[in-house]
Order: structure tokens, then C-alpha cells, then sequence
């Protein structure tokens, strides 16, 4: 099965040619972040009108890369939220309005789900039950991973994703946008241990996130003569350490089999360190290369999954929010 896959979540516009559900033929991908900069973070609109000026070109681009025409396509696989819904509506109107001219079936895709998918791309088979980590600009959750599109919720975040306060740290100490790259790349000149910065708790439910008071612990450190490289290696280490620990206490309560991890967070090369010294006894998976930003070669990956004909119906609606289940 060849599907053409086509991501529109947020600021990328992405259209990708994969084989089967593993074998990336082509994965193009359009970035508006160079708009957003001056913004500190994605501007909703703005980003909408490089996706309308990018998907017809990226699209065009992953068939011509992948060397396959229309007729060769079996089925178009679109990110179907959750995620700006502007963004959303473009990418899920291109994909229908192909659909109808190609006469190719359509299938809706969980963006979050394609995130975790891209650690298992590789795979022949899939150790499980495992613990999902998905880790990103709008999302931080811990999930039990039974079989691919059974999932049971274990936590998540009841403020900032991580990458979001990955993000709003950077503009704090006036890095450019996206923080994250950012942050990380000064941390490796810092101190760790330099600021004792603690990790957010939530009362009665202790595998949940919090990051708002770390990123206000960050504010308050800044006033004054500060070290930046020790206050984002501070910030880091603590953010990530949290990750790893509430991580742990999850997969301990099932028979884990191994970690999956998922989401443009999972680039940091402190985070691998991390997840390496509190693992050393699972195998722990990561999305190779760019497929841990968001890509359309997961979400086509997916496609290939989820498909059961005749496909989803054109009146298959964009949605801001899906919970995955």
C-alpha cells in the first residue's frame, strides 16, 4: 500500500510518500517558524498562510521525490487534530479535495498517535505492553500502550507542555524562537546544579505535570547578575529529570515491556542521557532522524494502520482536541 500522507497540525506543512506503513519514499517538509520569531512563539493566522501558499508545492514535491504519480497512490492519510484549527481545515481540505479528484480513499489520523507510531516505524514486531511518552510543543502525557490504537491515559499536563515551557524559558532569557533547540544548546555551557529548581506537583495525582511554577522559579532567578547557561541547564535537568521519574514510577505499575517516546522534546540529546541511565534495563525507542518533529511520513505511516475500507467520509471533521483511547 503507497499513502500519501499530509500534516497541517500547527506551523509545518508537511506531505510525505510512504510504503506499507514503513517505508518512507519521501517526506517533505515546509516551516513557518522564520514568521513566528518575532512573535516568540506561532502566531495562529500567520501560520495558516504559509500553510494555504505550501501544501499544493509540498505535495507536488513528495510525489515527484517519491516517484510515484497519482494513480499510483492507494490511500491519503491527513492529520486530523488535535491542533490549530485553522492549520487543521487546510491540510484536511487538501486531503479531501484529493481525494475526490484522485478518487483514492481517505483516512484521519490522531497527530499525537502518529508521534508515538514514529518510534515503532522500523519495528517488525512491538514489544508490549509499553509505556508511550509523548513529549511536545502541545503535549506531555504518559499512556499505556496495549496495542497499536489501544491505549489507556495514565497523565498528563495541567499547564504548559513541555516544549511550550521549553519554548517561554527561551524567550525568558532572550533567546530566539523555538526555544527548545535554544535552551538546550546554552544548557551545555551551564551548571546543572547551579539553581535548585524543584519539579511541579500535583495534590492527589502524582504523575501529573506542572510546569508553570518552574517557568516562574526561571523568571524570578533572572532578576539580578545570573549565569543564563546555569539557569537553562538548571531548568533542563529538572524538567527532564521529571520526565524520566514519573516516567518510571508508570512503567512500574504494569509489566512494561518497553518505552516509546514521541514528540520534537525527544530530540534533546540531555533527555536520551537521562532516559538511558533511569532505563538500563528496557528497550527505549525514539523517532529517527526529523520523524520526531512533526511530519507527515508518520502520519501517512499510520494511514496505513488505522485503514479499514471504504476509508473515512468526506465529512470527516478537523478537531482541535481528540483524546486518544
Amino acid at each position: 500500500m503507497i499513502v500519501l500522507g499530509i500534516e497541517s497540525t500547527c506551523d509545518e506543512t508537511g506531505a510525505a510518500v510512504v510504503k506499507d506503513g514503513k517505508t518512507i519514499l519521501s517526506n517533505v517538509l515546509a516551516s513557518s517558524a522564520d514568521i513566528h520569531e518575532k512573535y516568540g512563539g506561532v502566531f495562529p493566522e500567520l501560520a495558516c498562510r504559509r500553510h494555504i501558499e505550501a501544501i499544493i508545492p509540498v505535495v507536488d514535491e513528495a510525489l515527484k521525490t517519491a516517484q510515484v504519480t497519482p494513480d499510483q497512490i492507494d490511500l491519503i492519510a491527513v492529520a486530523k487534530g488535535p491542533g490549530l484549527i485553522g492549520a487543521l481545515l487546510i491540510g484536511m481540505n487538501a486531503a479531501k479535495g484529493l481525494s475526490i479528484a484522485w478518487n483514492k480513499p481517505l483516512v484521519g489520523v490522531n497527530h499525537v498517535e502518529a508521534h508515538l507510531y514514529a518510534s515503532m516505524m522500523e519495528l517488525e514486531t512491538v514489544p508490549l505492553p509499553a509505556l508511550g511518552i509523548v513529549i511536545s510543543g502541545g503535549h506531555t502525557l504518559l499512556l499505556k500502550i496495549l496495542e497499536l490504537g489501544c491505549y489507556q491515559p495514565i497523565s498528563t499536563t495541567v499547564d504548559d507542555a513541555i516544549g511550550e515551557a521549553f519554548d517561554k524559558v527561551g524567550n525568558l532569557l532572550g533567546l530566539t524562537y523555538p526555544g527548545g533547540p535554544q535552551v538546550e544548546k546554552l544548557a551545555r555551557l551551564g551548571n546543572p546544579k547551579a539553581y535548585p529548581f524543584t519539579a511541579g506537583k500535583v495534590k492527589r495525582s502524582p504523575l501529573d505535570f506542572s510546569f508553570s511554577g518552574l517557568k516562574t522559579a526561571v523568571l524570578y532567578a533572572l532578576k539580578g547578575d545570573v549565569d543564563k547557561a546555569s539557569i537553562a541547564a538548571s531548568f533542563q535537568e529538572t524538567a527532564l529529570r521529571d520526565i524520566a521519574n514519573k516516567a518510571m514510577m508508570a512503567s512500574k505499575s504494569f509489566d512494561c515491556q518497553a518505552i516509546f517516546l514521541g514528540g520534537g522534546v525527544t530530540a534533546n540529546q540531555r533527555l536520551k542521557a537521562i532516559m538511558q541511565e533511569t532505563f538500563p534495563h528496557l528497550p527505549v525507542f525514539w523517532p529517527q532522524g526529523t520523524l520526531s518533529l512533526d511530519n507527515a511520513a508518520m502520519i501517512a505511516g499510520l494511514g496505513a494502520k488505522k485503514f479499514f475500507p471504504p476509508g473515512d467520509p468526506l465529512d470527516l471533521e478537523a478537531r482541535t482536541r481528540i483524546p486518544i483511547v
